[in-house]
């Protein structure tokens, strides 16, 4: 096939079971340039040159062409993973103080026991089931549990959050379908719709503040300034989604990939001191986040030998960078001891992910609590179902059984 389809047969749901062999077809093409006139980048040391390049941007309204960003994008407040510096760099700065060193440099600790307990307690409720879908049973709820606590929102209104956030997820789907223009709207309905619920909680936090970390984030007066309410309102978003969907994928992926390599799984199972490595492993091997879809290079660039021009949509697949021979020794490898890893599971630059510590502690303590309750269970379905994203790519369901 032509290399200039590439990106429609990535993001084809067909496709998102194993899309593998279609990322090596784009390394062995280099920067490609599809029909639409976006441009394609799978190869590790291209990818990890763009992240760092201050003339690549992520702020999708530097676009030369405005129909080729999503609706929501055009027509709302930017959190600062679409902004580029210096905004971004401010809102980053004051996000960061609550959440992490210097400022914070606890937090992630204490949230470790919370985390345990939580872990503990769902796998509990499915202790004597003989069927068991790793997604809603516990991939999801733990990791959305403990950003809810986090952030300080009230464990009644989870429901209504995971359909915002489903909304907004779908709105940015960039799989070929009929139904895109609704699905945009829907996502931006829901985005705002959250955006607003966020800064009511603030605006209560105000009032009366807590230990979490949204009224952390409302009394701030460090020498950045205060956030006003529409960036409250896009932050408080930002972390509420970005804070649960990839770590779900995270767990996910991890009980997926330990029951099809039982050696791994074994060797997991008796050396848990090894669930560390393992976790930066499958952050290689099947990262959260697949794509990076809204990099803009801010004048004419060269990469590879290719001229990728001022405006146009810049496609980094950071989970083809994973998986290079260039870079990786025998990269469609998973080996839960691998040292040299310096993979894109959490992006890299300036715009590496928010949340990766809690990401990391989360996945760690997860897996390790699960890795004993999978001895007796097999895969239901392989591949299972997975959800629409190719950006987020995950299963949807994970469903295992008891063997015998």
């Amino acid at each position: 096939m032509s290399p200039d389809t590439l990106y429609q047969r990535i993001t084809d749901y067909a496709n998102r079971a194993n899309p593998y062999p279609l990322y090596a077809e784009l390394r062995e093409n280099g920067v490609t340039r599809q029909a639409d006139g976006s441009y394609l980048v799978g190869t590790y040391h291209e990818i990890a040159a763009l992240l760092h390049d201050p003339r690549i941007s992520s702020d999708s309204r530097n676009r030369a062409d405005p129909s080729t960003v999503p609706m929501f994008r055009r027509n709302s407040q930017q959190a600062f993973i679409g902004l580029d510096d210096p905004e971004h760099d401010r809102l980053r700065r004051i996000a960061m103080r609550p959440f992490g060193p210097p400022h914070s440099p606890g937090r992630i600790d204490a949230l470790r026991a919370d985390i345990t307990r939580i872990s503990d307690g769902l796998i509990d409720e499915f202790r004597d089931k003989d069927r068991i879908d790793v997604v809603e049973d516990f991939a999801y709820p733990l990791p959305v549990t403990v950003i809810c606590r986090l952030l300080g929102v009230p464990h009644e209104d989870m429901p209504q959050l995971r359909a915002w956030t489903n909304a907004v997820i779908a709105g940015v789907d960039v799989t070929p379908g009929k139904d895109e223009e609704s699905r945009q709207r829907a996502g931006q309905d829901a985005r705002a719709a959250m955006g607003e619920y966020m800064g009511d909680l603030s605006d209560k936090r105000r009032e009366n503040p807590s230990d979490d970390m949204l009224s952390a984030l409302v009394h701030d007066s460090g020498p950045d300034g205060r956030l006003t309410r529409a960036e409250l309102m896009a932050t408080g978003t930002l972390l509420l989604i970005a804070g649960h969907e990839t770590t779900v994928n995270l767990i996910t992926n991890g009980a997926f990939t330990f029951l099809r390599f039982p050696d791994a799984y074994r060797l997991l199972r008796d050396k848990p001191e090894l669930m560390p490595r393992a976790v930066e492993e499958l952050l290689r091997y099947e990262p959260p986040v697949h794509l990076l879809p809204q990099r803009t290079p801010l004048a004419d660039v060269e990469i590879s030998d290719v001229t990728v021009p001022k405006g146009a949509p810049l496609i980094l697949v950071l989970a083809a960078g994973n998986r290079d021979p260039l870079r990786f020794d025998d990269p469609d490898h998973f080996d839960p001891t691998r040292e040299d890893n310096q993979h894109f599971g959490f992006g890299s630059g300036v715009h590496n992910c928010f949340g990766a510590p809690l990401a990391r502690v989360e996945a760690q303590i997860a897996l390790n609590a699960l890795v004993p309750r999978l001895e007796d269970f097999q895969l239901s379905e392989d591949p299972p179902p997975y959800r629409r994203s190719p950006i987020l790519r995950g299963p949807r369901h994970l469903p295992i059984e008891r063997v015998g």
